[in-house]
């Protein structure tokens, strides 16, 4: 199996948040193992992608996420 890049298991990421946060956890730890093979410290999304974008939802899943060990940053 082809492990994903950081680009890929973040759009795998929106496609699991539009389809209902189906399969979340197994996104984020794919996400986790990108972001250690490519020496990245924090993934960085698009706030317009999401579908709660404002300041409760993107703190919500700053904490989801950070409780998975992966640190989340949101794009300007």
């Amino acid at each position: 199996m082809n492990e994903p890049t950081v680009i890929e298991a973040i759009d795998n990421i929106y496609a699991s948040l539009r389809a209902d946060n189906a399969d979340i956890d197994d996104h984020i730890a794919a996400l986790k193992l990108a972001l250690a093979r490519e020496g990245a410290k924090e993934a960085v999304f698009d706030p317009t992608k999401l579908a709660q974008n404002n300041r409760s939802g993107r703190k919500m899943m700053q904490a989801y996420f950070r409780q998975r060990g992966v640190s989340v940053k949101f794009a300007t």
